[in-house]
This record gives structure tokens, C-alpha cells and sequence, in this order.
């Protein structure tokens, strides 16, 4: 009959010396049950040394970890009542941001400048831990220090990190952003091979949870000038706000970003895009932007120096692009299933004036269907109108019709005062279903790369989608404007490691998110002390560290 092991253990034997000292072996050992004695004895497996030994503590601490490799910390917990689990921490997203953080050398960037300027704490372990926080689990700096970084995640490098570290690094990176940017451009554009030749431009507003504008003189920087009302994108015209321009790659990574006063206007930022952009050898460099950034001025200043750009131009009734450019005829050409294109040229030599229009069928199918439901909605109100008496509720109902930026567009008046469809602003209105007009100065592009060059400013809203829904960038809660600054730039340097983990793994940041999430760090607790291991990977999570090139986390981070 064949013994059974029971159980195997670690086993420490001492023999004492004749000076009175105790000198201890480390063995491994297993309990076999002999059953012809009815008895379990010990058989020794294989005998590691002094317990003294530091080779021996080594060759301990490789095992250990290649056994904890297998096992799960409920596991663990569950076959030895002498251990138990004292927390447990989500881990693999954020050991997937530091990875590439470390990748990208945004480590080394900030390690550098730091040391020029002798900064006495680790500012770039105080930055990491502000971005990975607006990647993950986005609040406030406050409650990143208190809550987040103290019991929801465990960063290495942070235990030492105050409060008054997480402000003084903002502080450190409104000082030295510009160089920053350069760098981790220079930087990730060789590592990924990043395409420039197009650069992509928008703004956008971000409101404050204030109700009184900042006093100052808008545009410096020193003053307290910033937060003021202007045209608000997201329908917060109430809040003071600033400005947010952004400047990304045709694969969506950001390359820049500016911070303006709130009621800058979108057509005034680009000299100073164009100037902070010059000195960056960016090649063939050309500049996109929406119709928001279209002006005489801007035109000339994006042309000057041989500029290149592609601007989607407004629409207005009677200006060239209503009356010379849409209603020329012309055969369109075939792009891509819901895109064709027709090259129009308006004036001639140096003047001359290159425009593509684009047709999207599909789009102006939906177009149509959403006017002929306004429509109907607004022959209903009409109706309704007439059947209302001189009480006053008839002109202002009228008013609330013409004023609104629904219906207001297909009314005209008549002489009675009466509302009537007006046909011809119906007429007009459809004549632009699924259309939309780019100009250029560059002759070497073709219809189709313009078009495709425009569509790609996609990216742009993408971008900005991310930064408010996900990132949070707003509301901010900051008053000084180098800390609004550094706000903002926390926010962007999150999104560039959320687009390079999604260039990887080809999906979405919350998608890999929740996957790596899978991965835990738990700290246990026995009879030695503790050991804070990580969880293996589930397959989800292992595809996507794959994906992005990086290799499983250690079993075990660290022990004490």
C-alpha cells in the first residue's frame, strides 16, 4: 500500500551549540500517513541551508512567488485559517498606466526637469498619481489624496506624498508646460511612429460653478483674469467659463493644448496655435479646423510662410459659398459609400479660390425625415393658433414660434400679423440636406483627401467627448489660473494614455478599463507578516496586456 501525502510546509529545525547559540535550518517537508503504523511521519524534500543565509532567504522569496503565481489569495485564505485577506485593491488598469506612462518616458521627462528646477519631493510620482486618477476614478484633488490614493488604489513611490505635494506638482507642471509638451512629442511621435502632416484644431468651453466673472485683465496669465462669460458650447451661458483649444494627430493622440480667457472668440486663437506650433518640425504640417476658425485674417495667417490648411467654410445666404459654390453644377465623384465629392474653383491666378462640396446621401436622407417632422409639428401650431382668441395667448405663443431656433426659421409674418410657412426659406434650406463645403490653399491634395482630411476632425470631437464625459474635465473647481492650467493638462496627459492603450487594443479606454479591473492586488496577512500579491490574469485581461505589449504583473509586489 502506497503512503498518502497529507500536506507539505516549511520546516524549521534548530539544534543548539555548545556556546549557548541556536542555529536554525530551513527545510521542506510533508506529512505522509503511513497506514500499516496507523501514523503520519515526516519525510524531508529537500533541505534549502542556514536560516541565517541570505541565499537562502532569496531561493525562498523565487518560490514563494512562483507558487503564489497559481494560487488566488481566497485560495489561500481558504486551505490556511492562519491567513487572511486585510484588503484588496482593483490593480491591472493601473498598473497598465504606469507601464505605459514608464513607456512613453513621461517618467523620465518629468524626472529631468524636475531636477533642473530641484524640486525636493517626487513630483513625478505626485503626477502620475493625479493622472492616473483622472483615468480612472475621476475627483477632485482633494479627495485623490484623502480617499483614492490612501484606500482605493496602491501606487507605488506615493506613501511619503502630502496633500500640499498633489498642488505644489500642478504648480510645477503650469511652470513647465510648454517644454513638457515638446518633449513628450518629440518623445511618443518617434516611439509610435505618429503620422503629422495633418493637425487637427477645435475649442471648446469648460463652465466653473461660480457665479460672478473674475476681475482682471483677460489673456495674462499673472492676473486673475480668466474665468469669464462668452459663448458657451455647452449650453452653460450663466457660468463663467474659459476656452480649451486642442490639437491632436489624425490618430487622435493630443498634441498640444491652450487655455484662453472665456469670452475668447474660437477665430482668435489660431495665430497663436499657428505661433506655438512653427518652431515643433512638424514637415508638411497642415492645419484642419471647423467653420468656427474661418476668417479673412485667420486664412492669412495660417497661409503665411507657405502654411497649408483645410477649413469646412460657413454657409451664409448670399455670401460665395451659398451663391458660387453649391449651386454650380457639376458631376459629383464616387469617395466612399456615403461620401462623393465635386471640386469647384472660383476666380482665377493667384486669386483664384479652390472649394470641394460633399454630399453624404445617407445624412441627407435624415436631414430631410427631421425637417418633414418639424414641419408637420409646426403646421399643427399653426392650426392651433387660429383657433385661439385676441386674449393675448395668440401673439405670445406667435412670439415663443418665431423666436424659436426649432421652428423660427421656416415662419415668416404677414402684414395681419398672422404666422405663415415660408416656402422659400424651405426650399433654401434643402438645397444644403447631407452638403458641407471645404476650402484649401493646398493644390497637391486631392478632392477626396480633403474631404477625408475634414471628416477626420472626428477626431477632435472624440477627443473632447472623452475629456468631458470620462476624464471629467469639467466642472473645475480651481480659482488661480495656473492651477485652471494645470487642471487642463492632467486631463490631456490622461488622454493620451487612454488613445495609446486604445491604438493597441483597438477599443474603447472604458471597455480595457473594466477588463483590467479583473486583476487584483490583495494584501494578506500571516503568521510572518504580510505579502501584498496579484491575481492572475483572467483571459480578458490577458489579451489586452498583450495587445499592449506588456508583460503580466508579478505575483508578488512586496512583502513585510
Amino acid at each position: 500500500m502506497r503512503d498518502t501525502i497529507t500536506h507539505m510546509y516549511l520546516r524549521e529545525s534548530r539544534q543548539k551549540r555548545v556556546d549557548g547559540s541556536v542555529l536554525a535550518h530551513l527545510q521542506l517537508a510533508e506529512s505522509v500517513w503511513d497506514a500499516e503504523q496507523g501514523r503520519s511521519k515526516t519525510r524531508i524534500v529537500y533541505s534549502f541551508g542556514r536560516a541565517d543565509d541570505p541565499e537562502v532567504s532569496e531561493r525562498l522569496r523565487k518560490l514563494a512567488r512562483s507558487i503564489l503565481r497559481r494560487c488566488s489569495p481566497e485560495e489561500i485564505v481558504a486551505e490556511d485559517p492562519n491567513w487572511r485577506v486585510e484588503d484588496a485593491w482593483p490593480y491591472g488598469d493601473l498598473f497598465a498606466l504606469e507601464r505605459l506612462w514608464e513607456r512613453l518616458g513621461l517618467a523620465e521627462i518629468v524626472r529631468n526637469q524636475a531636477k533642473r528646477r530641484k524640486v525636493r519631493f517626487d513630483v513625478e510620482r505626485a503626477l502620475f498619481a493625479m493622472v492616473a486618477n483622472r483615468a480612472l476614478a475621476p475627483c477632485s484633488k482633494l479627495y485623490c489624496w484623502e480617499q483614492w490614493m490612501a484606500e482605493d488604489v496602491r501606487i507605488s513611490g506615493t506613501e511619503g506624498l502630502e496633500l500640499q505635494h498633489l498642488y505644489r506638482a500642478m504648480d510645477f507642471l503650469a511652470e513647465n508646460k510648454e517644454e513638457l509638451e515638446e518633449a513628450i512629442f518629440y518623445r511618443i511621435s518617434d516611439l509610435l511612429n505618429l503620422e503629422v502632416d495633418l493637425i487637427f484644431y477645435d475649442t471648446t468651453s469648460v463652465h466653473f460653478e461660480i457665479d460672478d466673472e473674475d476681475a482682471g485683465a483677460p489673456g495674462s496669465e499673472a492676473s486673475p483674469g480668466q474665468r469669464k462669460r462668452g459663448y458657451a458650447k455647452n449650453g452653460r451661458g450663466d457660468a463663467p467659463q474659459v476656452v480649451v483649444g486642442l490639437a491632436v494627430t489624425r490618430d487622435g493622440l493630443p498634441v498640444r493644448h491652450w487655455v484662453f480667457p472665456g469670452n475668447t472668440v474660437d477665430v482668435s486663437t489660431v495665430s497663436q496655435v499657428k505661433a506655438d506650433l512653427k518652431g515643433w518640425n512638424l514637415g508638411r504640417c497642415v492645419f484642419v479646423g471647423d467653420a468656427g476658425m474661418v476668417s479673412a485674417s485667420n486664412l492669412r495667417t495660417l497661409s503665411l510662410g507657405g502654411g497649408k490648411y483645410i477649413v469646412c467654410m460657413p454657409v451664409h445666404q448670399g455670401g460665395e459659398v451659398a451663391e458660387g459654390v453649391l449651386t454650380r453644377p457639376g458631376r459629383y465623384q464616387d469617395v466612399a459609400g456615403n461620401l462623393r465629392v465635386k471640386e469647384v474653383v472660383i476666380g482665377d491666378g493667384e486669386r483664384r479660390r479652390r472649394y470641394v462640396v460633399c454630399h453624404n446621401p445617407e445624412e441627407e436622407a435624415r436631414q430631410r425625415a427631421h425637417r418633414e417632422r418639424v414641419l408637420e409639428e409646426l403646421e399643427a401650431e399653426l392650426a392651433s393658433l387660429q383657433d385661439l382668441d385676441n386674449s393675448g395667448a395668440h401673439s405670445k405663443r406667435a412670439c415663443q414660434l418665431r423666436s424659436s431656433r426649432r421652428y423660427g426659421r421656416y415662419l415668416r409674418m404677414l402684414k395681419s400679423g398672422k404666422l405663415k410657412l415660408d416656402k422659400g426659406a424651405i426650399r433654401s434650406a434643402s438645397q444644403y440636406d447631407g452638403k458641407f463645403v471645404v476650402h484649401s490653399n493646398d493644390d497637391t491634395l486631392t478632392p477626396e483627401d480633403l474631404a477625408l482630411g475634414y471628416k477626420q476632425l472626428m477626431r477632435v470631437e472624440q477627443a473632447w467627448r472623452s475629456l468631458k464625459s470620462g476624464i471629467k474635465l469639467r466642472p473645475v473647481f480651481h480659482s488661480a489660473p495656473h492651477r485652471i492650467h494645470a487642471h487642463v493638462a492632467i486631463t490631456v496627459l490622461a488622454l493620451l494614455l487612454e488613445r495609446v492603450a486604445e491604438r493597441a487594443c483597438k477599443d474603447t479606454w472604458r471597455n480595457i478599463r473594466d477588463d483590467l479591473k479583473q486583476i487584483k492586488l490583495a494584501q494578506l496577512s500571516g503568521p510572518n507578516g504580510r505579502v501584498w500579491q496579484v491575481t492572475e490574469p483572467a483571459t480578458a485581461a490577458r489579451k489586452r496586456l498583450k495587445a499592449m505589449d506588456i508583460l503580466h504583473p508579478p505575483a508578488l509586489i512586496d512583502h513585510a
